[in-house]
Order: C-alpha cells, then structure tokens, then sequence
C-alpha cells in the first residue's frame, strides 16, 4: 500500500470556507422597498380609492385640528386670562331698586326731621272754632315762635298729624296772640309747648306739657282716634318753656287762627 506524501501546500488550498454569502445590491434594495411597502399597505395596495372613504377621512383629519382643538384651545384661554364677568340685568335691577328706595328713605327723612317748622304746622292746622264743631277729637298745641323745644318737637308732631289726619283734628294756638288769653286760662297753660287732648264732644281728657318722647304723643293721639274713654298720659311734664315770658303782641289779623 502506498504512503501518500504529505502536502502542506495542498491541504490549504483545500480549506473549507463558512463566509455568508452577500446579498447583490439590488436584491438589497429589493428587500427594503418591500419592507417600507409592507409598512405602508394603504400607500402601495389601493389602487382605486373609493371616493366617499377619502372624503370621510379628510374630513376626520381637519376637523380635530381646527375646528374643536381651537375652539376649546381659545375657550380654555378666554376662561382663564379674560376678564371677570360682568353683574347680569337681574342684578342691576336689585341695585338699582334698592338704590332708588335708599334715596327716597333719606328725602323723606329729610323733609320729616328737618323740613318741617312751627310754620308749616300752623298754616296747615285746622281753626280751634272749626275743630270744636266738626264732631272729631282734638290735639291742641299751645306754642310760641321763640320757643326751642317747640322747634325740637316740630318733626314728631308732623309725623303723629300725618297718620291720624282725618280722624283727629289738629290745632296750633300761639301764646303771644292775645286772641287766646281766654284759652290759656281755660286750660292752664304755665308752660309749652302745651298739648291738651279733647274727646270729639271738647271735652278734654289730659295734656302732657314740655320735650317727651314721640310715643307719649303718638299713644295718647291713637286713643282719641279709637274713641276711648281715657288716655294713657294725661298728665305727664318734661323739661318746657315758660308761658310767662311769652311775648304779648297786638293781633295783627283778628281771622288768624295761630
């Protein structure tokens, strides 16, 4: 049997090869345009678009983006950085209502508190002759235009004659008219103001006389106009000016009844 002959050479020539084959070039660019395609079917595949469908789907993609996203984006925005929103017309009724009865409140006030003299009060007082005869209970005021707590109490007794006018006569008698020195005896005035209070028949039933509360007034005016027998103050005396240093005059009109 032969020996065969050792050869380095040969047993390199021989060697086996485990490379990976390369791909050729345009097989590669094959391959990734089928990639991309495969990606894409929508791009590649449709050949005719059914023309309700891309209709359908331009409309889904405008109207996300500028339709609702910017409404809510500039609704968002006028919310947060705009300015404070304004009373509604249901408001400025209430104020302006409640405006308005607040004025009228400090007219009438006003005109109560601080309009009204001894003045005022005698013009519109009712004559003594007439309010003895006219079948109606009766306040008489006996006063004097120098007197200060007649001024004082000029406000309250507007307010009193207001409220029970037509039902109570009331007479203003001014002590420095020596027309009513008959008066002034019957009725014993020492001191005003002088408020004596008469049934409906003259006769009278108590007088207070001087600066009192409103209510001494108010209470004893409410029972003569109910007709009651009797009045809660009948004889009550608060600081007053006196009748004596009253200013006797002539009477200039006999007709007056102040």
């Amino acid at each position: 049997m032969a020996r065969v002959a050792s050869n380095p050479v040969g047993l390199h020539r021989f060697r086996p090869c485990f490379q990976v084959a390369q791909l050729p070039q345009h097989a590669r660019t094959s391959l990734h345009f089928r990639n991309e395609h495969r990606r894409f079917p929508t791009v590649s595949c449709q050949q005719t678009p059914d023309p309700t469908e891309t209709s359908t789907t331009e409309k889904s993609i405008v109207e996300p983006g500028s339709g609702n996203d910017s409404s809510s984006q500039a609704t968002s925005s006028s919310r947060d950085s705009g300015p404070p929103e304004f009373p509604n017309k249901n408001t400025n009724k209430q104020v302006a209502l409640v405006s308005t009865l607040a004025a009228l409140a400090l007219f009438l006030s006003g005109r109560l508190d601080f309009g009204v003299s001894l003045k005022d009060l005698s013009v519109a007082a009712l004559p003594y002759e007439e309010a003895l005869s006219n079948g109606k209970p009766t306040v008489v005021e006996f006063y004097a235009d120098w007197c200060e707590v007649c001024k004082e109490l000029a406000p309250d007794v507007y307010k009193v004659e207001q409220q029970y006018k037509g039902r109570v006569n009331f007479v203003m008698l001014n002590v420095d008219n020596t027309k009513w020195e008959q008066e002034l005896d019957e009725f014993g005035v020492e001191g005003i103001p002088h408020f004596a209070f008469l049934d409906k028949k003259g006769n009278e039933e108590g007088n207070v006389v001087g600066r009192l509360p409103e209510k001494y007034l108010r209470e004893n005016v409410d029972a003569l106009a109910r007709g009651e027998a009797s009045i809660p103050h009948a004889r009550v005396v608060g600081q007053f000016s006196s009748a004596e240093a009253r200013k006797v005059h002539q009477v200039a009109d006999p007709r007056s009844h102040g």
